[in-house]
């Protein structure tokens, strides 16, 4: 081989391993891209799992702290609707009793549900004038949606007498 030949031959190797190095560097270069990527992405994933995680903490610390301070309130409203419950209960069964009832105590007949009483006025003397539906209600406490249909159809005269009678029930003896 001719000193050229060489020359070219060497020139045409040094080319050809030029490429090669070249090829080489951007295939590293794009592993190492990949690498970093992938490992950004994973270092991204655990930083959102464990910032959540701290949130999730925090915000049942702040619930338990929460529920420690609101605890005592709850239970006094409980209490307190409690006892405005029973004494409401407590006044509809003493109020025939109260001066200002405007009828006989004996007239009375307590029902609680869905009104507190009818009251026969003139029945203990022998003389029912009318019949009274009675609701009792304390302080600004208001009628139920019950209660106000039951009011309405007094009013309107949807009230009517009806009397059943049952047969063959004897009595044992």
């Amino acid at each position: 081989m001719t000193n050229d030949a060489l020359l070219v031959l060497a020139l045409l190797a040094a080319a050809v391993f030029a490429v090669l190095y070249v090829m080489a560097r951007l295939n590293v270069q794009a592993d190492a891209k990949r690498q970093y990527e992938a490992w950004r992405e994973a270092e991204l994933a655990r930083i959102v799992a464990e910032q959540r995680g701290v949130a999730k903490r925090e915000a049942l610390a702040d619930l338990d702290l929460w529920r420690g301070e609101a605890a005592a309130e709850i239970r006094h409203d409980a209490i307190e609707r409690s006892r405005t419950t029973i004494l409401g209960r407590v006044t509809e069964q003493l109020t025939p009793w109260h001066p200002a009832f405007p009828y006989n105590p004996k007239d009375a007949r307590f029902i609680g549900s869905p009104i507190d009483m009818i009251v026969f006025d003139g029945c203990d003397d022998d003389d029912v004038r009318r019949i009274v539906f009675l609701e009792i209600k304390t302080n600004s406490s208001a009628l139920s949606s019950r209660q106000r249909q039951i009011r309405d159809a007094i009013k309107a005269g949807r009230v009517e007498w009806q009397e059943l009678r049952i047969r063959g029930l004897q009595p044992h003896g």
